[in-house]
């Protein structure tokens, strides 16, 4: 009985594979520039450019509720225009790699484990796109390191290096997806 209640107060729910095993390993987390204007297109051009649907239904649904810096230069009416593309620009699967921290605290790497180790943080995802504002790479021994990006303009992530846990389920609960932008303000310090 008093091992039934010492486990009923301290076993927490049990991570998926691979996450199980990555209590020690290096996590890594990226801002990322969730969409560049294609490379014909200059700032100040008339083109007709218009954001894609998911990004401009997110933007205004709320993007201001944001941290400062969260997104990229000219995604907001009014705001300073967007870079051009460069083409030598560090970047993770695809995306433009605005900033990068090492989670460096037990909270926060145990955070990280449990947001995509569990099931519960994920459903089958509305739409199919990816505009990924983050992403995260935890290492492994002997084996690429597992990556994720996470698109909040989406919700859902998409995943590299690793057979990803829950299969179709790839969309992110609105539980998931908030505190994945507490670990992002916590990691990058806004």
């Amino acid at each position: 009985m008093f091992l039934m209640l010492a486990c009923a107060e301290g076993c927490g729910p049990s991570l998926a594979q691979p996450f199980d095993k990555m209590e020690q390993a290096p996590i890594t987390a990226f801002r990322l520039q969730n969409f560049e204007p294609p490379a014909a297109a200059t700032p100040n051009a008339p083109t007709g450019f218009q954001l894609p649907p998911q990004i401009q239904s997110w933007v205004s649904a709320g993007a201001a509720l944001l941290p400062p810096g969260l997104l990229p230069p000219g995604l907001l009416p009014g705001g300073a225009a967007a870079p051009p593309p460069q083409q030598n620009v560090p970047r993770f699967h695809d995306f433009r790699i605005l900033g990068s921290m090492n989670i460096g605290t037990k909270s926060l790497h145990e955070e990280v484990l449990s947001i995509f180790g569990t099931e519960k943080n994920f459903d089958t995802p509305r739409e199919n796109c990816m505009y990924a504002e983050f992403g995260v790479s935890i290492g492994q021994i002997n084996q690429p390191p597992a990556d994720i990006l996470v698109s909040l303009s989406c919700n859902q992530v998409r995943t590299f290096g690793f057979a990803w846990p829950f299969g179709a389920k790839v969309g992110l609960t609105p539980d998931a997806s908030k505190r994945i932008v507490e670990v992002m303000k916590k990691s990058f310090g806004g």
